[in-house]
């Protein structure tokens, strides 16, 4: 597993509630992704009901607070696949 997604990984453990209602996959190009469901945040590329995608400066950025979601979203740094309400919703946990 890359630091990168380690430090993912971390970072998300501590912003998100305990028993996220959903699942959510971000990948980080060229580094790997990220596991988000009822059963907490882990490494992982599995089958999900939201896949968000960003480089990892973007992910990152997020992450840091110095990137808005939002913004990123609109300009095409963060893409998503699937259920926006999930997307939505994952975006008010890590405001």
């Amino acid at each position: 597993m890359s630091e990168v997604i380690e430090k993912a990984v971390e970072a998300l453990q501590q912003r998100l509630p305990d028993g996220f209602d959903g699942t959510v996959k971000f990948v980080i190009e060229d580094e790997g992704a990220v596991m988000v469901d009822e059963n907490g945040v882990r490494a992982g590329d599995e089958d999900a009901e939201c896949i968000l995608t960003a480089s990892s400066d973007t992910f990152q950025g997020i992450m840091s607070g110095d990137v808005n979601p939002t913004a990123a979203f609109m300009t095409g740094k963060l893409k998503l696949d699937g259920d926006m309400g999930m997307a939505m919703k994952l975006g008010s946990a890590l405001s």
